[in-house]
């Protein structure tokens, strides 16, 4: 993922949009015209976010309280500009998709997605399908339990940083445009699914024994009422996180956003921005994140010292 800012918003003329008037969400009165020109804004920010990953799309048709459904894998209906993989890279399946370019995206949304999620691995094109098979970053999802206060979920974030600094590594933030915040942290693609998943599982489970009062490493509202469940389970394969500048299908829409560390204290909510306010955010687009590729790690050193 190389960090960049915006540059001109692809033209939207020529691109087919169906029901642009239809309201997406009714809190905000957005419309699905309204969600189509922000990705357009945003379309450079999000790219490299996507770029090359494994796609899942949440689709909403009729809006926030309608149907909903994740896509995952190719269908007879085509989406103009995506890319379909060699069935091979997900054996029994349709093909799985990726957006390359604003065609991918905004083509996405036209056919009512709100959402777009990546794998933790990329593809490679020009590479052997085996590749998918080491991923390149390891997330760790902090997701708030009923009665749970903003401030806490910021502690939670902070002390997760420093667990993760005392074993040697780095890890980049961003708000999770829902209720929580997401660290993650870019990988050297030397260890498999299992070994990463492993990790994150066994740092998630250490926090939650030393600070058992503030973290929770089992699934499950009732596990995690007035504590933050550390979410690792999206480090399996297949697994996929909602990407840096993807909307979520809320009420509000917030925007899952890159954010600096010296940042997080002036953050209000995860949804801190949304459709409606991320427009000036668009300026400082990734530059939080830069040095993200260079500082891609091992996690080596860091399992044996966690043992």
């Amino acid at each position: 993922m190389t960090a960049r800012g915006p540059s001109a918003a692809p033209s939207l003329d020529g691109l087919r949009l169906t029901h642009g008037d239809r309201v997406i969400d009714p809190d905000s009165g957005t419309t699905k015209r309204d969600l189509l020109r922000y990705y357009a804004d945003a379309a450079a920010l999000i790219l490299p976010h996507l770029d090359d990953r494994p796609l899942a799309m949440l689709r909403l048709p009729e809006g926030l309280g309608g149907e909903a459904f994740f896509q995952k894998h190719a269908d007879a209906r085509e989406i103009a500009g995506m890319r379909r993989l060699d069935p091979a890279y997900d054996p029994g399946h349709a093909a799985l998709l990726i957006a390359d370019d604003a065609l991918a995206l905004l083509s996405a949304v036209q056919m009512n997605a709100v959402e777009f999620h990546t794998w933790n691995a990329v593809v490679r094109a020009r590479s052997k399908p085996g590749r998918i098979a080491r991923p390149d970053r390891l997330t760790f999802d902090l997701d708030p339990g009923e009665g749970l206060e903003w401030p806490q979920v910021r502690e939670a974030a902070q002390l997760l940083q420093a667990f993760l600094q005392e074993l040697g590594l780095s890890a980049f933030l961003k708000t999770s445009g829902g209720k929580g915040l997401h660290l993650v942290l870019p990988l050297k693609p030397t260890h498999d699914w299992d070994a990463v998943k492993g990790f994150g599982q066994r740092v998630a489970q250490h926090i939650a024994e030393v600070i058992p009062a503030r973290f929770v490493a089992r699934s499950g509202p009732r596990n995690r009422v007035g504590k933050v469940y550390i979410d690792y389970l999206r480090n399996g394969y297949g697994a996929t996180t909602v990407a840096a500048w993807s909307v979520r299908a809320r009420p509000g829409l917030g925007v899952s956003v890159p954010v600096a560390w010296d940042e997080l204290p002036d953050l209000s909510s995860s949804a801190h921005w949304t459709v409606a306010n991320v427009g000036s955010r668009l300026a400082v687009g990734n530059t939080p994140w830069d040095g993200y590729d260079a500082a891609a790690q091992s996690l080596g050193e860091a399992i044996a010292r966690l043992g």
